[in-house]
């Protein structure tokens, strides 16, 4: 029952738009957070504060360098890597010969 009425707080009439009500919106999105515009009682949009838009964001990117990372590690083979020394070593004959 709880989460029935947490959507019902988090949605927000098209209707009010038309009326005049978009300041208010906007301040409510700030104070409580993310809101559902609904049109013809269909989900239209989500309205939600710049700072929440780019958490949201983060942990989005967050999800995909994650199963970047599982999707190498499945195919890691430890005998196959090469020591950071020697990749050092090879960088820096490579920056002598390109004069870096």
């Amino acid at each position: 029952m709880n989460s029935l009425v947490n959507a019902i707080k988090n949605t927000v009439p098209i209707t009010q738009f038309n009326r005049g009500l978009a300041g208010k919106i906007f301040e409510d999105v700030k104070k409580q957070g993310a809101k559902v515009v609904m049109k013809n009682n269909t989900p239209e949009c989500v309205l939600m504060s710049p700072e929440e838009y780019l958490s949201l964001m983060e942990e989005v990117e967050d999800a995909k360098l994650l199963q970047l990372a599982e999707s190498r590690l499945q195919n890691f083979t430890p005998a196959e890597t090469i020591p950071a020394e020697d990749v050092y070593q090879l960088a820096e004959k490579r920056a002598a010969k390109n004069n870096l």
